[in-house]
């Protein structure tokens, strides 16, 4: 039996064994034939030559990762195990790189879904990604729309939302239209300014290459060679939806995005989201799919929210 010692380059031990050693126990289910010792800032490894040597090349990966995102929750070490073993984790890692962002950030699908989400565009020419909050849909949406431009595949971008009230007035926000649907349309500015510098967005805003618009502006529009978002496509109503998808013109791209448990609409009006998706359920060209908690990507505690609000009667 040989030996391995890691010498932890973090402060903190925990950020990469994980809180009560969570990462850990995760691994060690993953490599049964090795012992894996943790006392302080180290951790020793005991086992034979080649598993010792695989196990190094998955330390490699976590580390990498910790230090890119800097953070590695359980998740993260887990869908890191559910690779290809025969597949070194950095290849599959780096072949899941979407772009790179501002300041050289790599921005990567993260998880199964989201993952899905890129190879579906890569033969679909609509998507619906349908999923709860956190879980990426519109930043992975906007990446690949960015890449998209950048390659020259698409001539502009075009970002829209529907704006619904979600509890607040518009007509009580001060300042003129834009100024009161911009706060709605946030989500999507903050993802591009993620992806592309800032002075190079304000040109590309400036010139309409990328147009931000609420979705009552999309009526009577064939749009042709772009990359189109709808998020928040569960607040639309039929007619809306419908309008929408109708506006695809040659050479476009189409990704509609939404959350179907965080509906705004006034009562008794059904979603456009919800009837699309059951309408259009395995049509050739659109692709579907459907991210869920384990895709959650935000501060842990999001998906035990999600888990408590889709089952409440489990808090009693």
């Amino acid at each position: 039996m040989h030996e391995l010692i890691i010498q932890f380059d973090v402060s903190h031990p925990v950020e990469l064994l994980g809180a009560g050693n969570a990462n850990l126990k995760a691994i060690r289910k993953h490599f049964p034939q090795l012992k894996l010792i943790a006392r302080g800032d180290t951790l020793k490894v005991l086992g034979q030559t080649a598993d010792l040597e695989k196990f190094d090349a998955f330390w490699a990966d976590c580390v990498k990762h910790f230090n890119q995102y800097n953070s590695l929750s359980t998740k993260d070490v887990e869908n890191m195990l559910l690779m290809d073993s025969n597949t070194p984790a950095s290849d599959e890692a780096d072949s899941q790189t979407i772009l790179f962002g501002n300041k050289g950030k790599i921005i990567k699908a993260r998880t199964a879904n989201q993952r899905k989400m890129v190879s579906e565009m890569k033969t679909n020419d609509m998507m619906f990604a349908v999923g709860p909050a956190g879980t990426g849909k519109t930043y992975t949406a906007v990446a690949l729309a960015v890449k998209a431009l950048k390659a020259k595949e698409v001539q502009r971008i075009v970002l829209t939302r529907p704006a619904v009230e979600a509890g607040e007035s518009l007509g009580f926000l001060p300042g003129d239209l834009k100024e009161k649907l911009d706060p709605y349309l946030r989500p999507l500015y903050d993802a591009l300014m993620d992806m592309i510098p800032h002075d190079k967005l304000a040109q590309y805003l400036e010139r309409s290459v990328i147009e931000i618009a609420p979705l009552g502006f999309m009526r009577g529009r064939t749009l042709s060679n772009a990359f189109v978002i709808l998020d928040e496509g569960q607040n639309t109503t039929e007619n809306q939806m419908k309008m929408f998808l109708t506006r695809m013109g040659r050479g476009s791209k189409f990704i509609i995005t939404g959350d179907v448990t965080q509906i705004d609409l006034p009562n008794k009006i059904l979603s456009g989201l919800i009837q699309a998706l059951n309408i259009l359920d395995k049509t050739k060209g659109i692709a579907k799919v459907m991210l869920n908690k384990t895709d959650v990507i935000r501060h842990p505690v999001v998906e035990t929210i999600i888990e408590k609000y889709a089952n409440p009667k489990s808090n009693k």
